[in-house]
């Protein structure tokens, strides 16, 4: 592979992070990634977006189940 640049990486960042680059690719980024500084803060705001995403709750609660936990049940009971 030759030298690569910030543009030609980019494509692959993801695949970095999830283990699932090519060896050359890899290896090239990891060098890459020594040297420069803003492809570092690229690959560390992805991977802060990737952890915040799997933290996100597995799906959001069925109404009635919200309603209780709101205690909008009550509330929005006809006077």
């Amino acid at each position: 592979m030759t030298t690569p640049t910030c543009t030609t990486l980019l494509a692959y960042f993801s695949d970095y992070l999830d283990g699932e680059a090519p060896p050359a690719v890899d290896a090239a980024l990891v060098q890459h990634l020594a040297s420069c500084t803003e492809c570092r803060a690229v690959v560390a705001t992805l991977r802060k977006t990737v952890t915040l995403y799997h933290e996100l709750p597995a799906r959001f609660p069925r109404r009635g189940r919200l309603f209780h936990r709101l205690d909008l049940d009550e509330f929005l009971a006809d006077p």
